[in-house]
């Protein structure tokens, strides 16, 4: 090797190309974009909220206080006894928690467990003022078929819906994903893991609080055509989570899913609800991390 040529190799590692190399990582990625400064929301198209478990380092309070220094308008699935203080804040909790994804209306023998659980949800919501409420299948067992399921959770809802229109709530049932088989990444058993699932139960219980949350992070996973799907189902959408694929991790050039396009297009729907954060940071900052993401879908 010349010396000329090694000398320009000595240039990259060592130069101003090294930083360039640097960018392309995931913890390098929002510096290079974004800077030290923390964007906030400029044009506001959609209206953003982050998913606090994702965010464990930190306690409600300060990521209330980083979405308010980031123009995010709520704080989402926080127990009730946390609402004051967004209240105070200005915030919303855009969607509350309920009886948890392990169990749902596919099984008819979680029914009570889950209607009395959303009920009482449903109350605490309404009287907070906030909008909807989150719902799940649960998991197919015993042998049950997918036709059986939706047939049973069309049932079940029914049995529930009725309260929440009378409370001014929507429960919105979420579509997760089978195929990836780690901790809070994916579901293998989970009952509905295809959007088309939620449409039609959506559609068969027939009411204005009965919708679904269509988490774009899932949705890609088990069947892609995203803005496709959800123009179909843009009626019955009550609420919408993100997060990067692989890994629900950043929304960020290292992953695959075109969010500025999605968001766009979630716009052109006439949706007027939130858009939650839900990945999982990686990056050495997750207060970066969250920054770029808000910056992202400010379409």
């Amino acid at each position: 090797m010349s010396e000329k040529k090694s000398a320009t190799r000595r240039q990259l590692l060592t130069g101003g190309a090294a930083l360039g190399l640097v960018s392309i990582l995931p913890n390098g990625l929002a510096n290079a974009k974004d800077g030290d400064k923390l964007y906030k929301v400029e044009k506001g198209r959609i209206r953003q909220s982050v998913v606090k478990w994702c965010f464990r380092s930190m306690d409600v309070p300060t990521i209330a206080k980083l979405s308010k220094e980031l123009g995010v308008q709520s704080v989402e699935l926080v127990p009730a006894k946390h609402w004051p203080l967004l209240k105070k804040m200005g915030l919303a909790c855009a969607i509350t928690s309920s009886h948890g994804f392990r169990q749902g209306f596919a099984n008819k023998d979680e029914w009570a467990g889950c209607i009395d659980t959303l009920k009482k949800r449903i109350d605490e919501t309404s009287a907070a003022g906030f909008k909807n409420v989150i719902s799940f299948s649960g998991f197919l067992k015993d042998g049950m078929e997918v036709p059986q399921a939706i047939d049973n959770m069309v049932e079940g809802f029914k049995k529930v819906v009725g309260y929440a229109e009378k409370k001014k709530v929507d429960i919105c049932l979420e579509m997760l994903n089978t195929r990836v088989d780690e901790q809070m990444k994916g579901h293998p058993g989970y009952m509905c893991d295809k959007i088309e699932y939620a449409l039609e139960v959506c559609k068969r219980v027939g009411s204005p609080s009965m919708k679904m949350l269509f988490d774009i992070y899932h949705v890609q996973i088990m069947q892609g055509d995203v803005i496709v799907r959800l123009c179909e189902c843009a009626p019955y959408i009550g609420h919408y989570h993100t997060a990067g694929v692989p890994g629900r991790r950043e929304i960020d050039d290292d992953q695959e899913i075109n969010y500025p396009g999605i968001m766009k297009a979630i716009a052109a729907t006439g949706y007027k609800g939130f858009v939650g954060q839900e990945f999982i940071p990686t990056w050495k900052d997750p207060k970066k991390a969250l920054s770029h993401a808000v910056k992202v879908c400010d379409v």
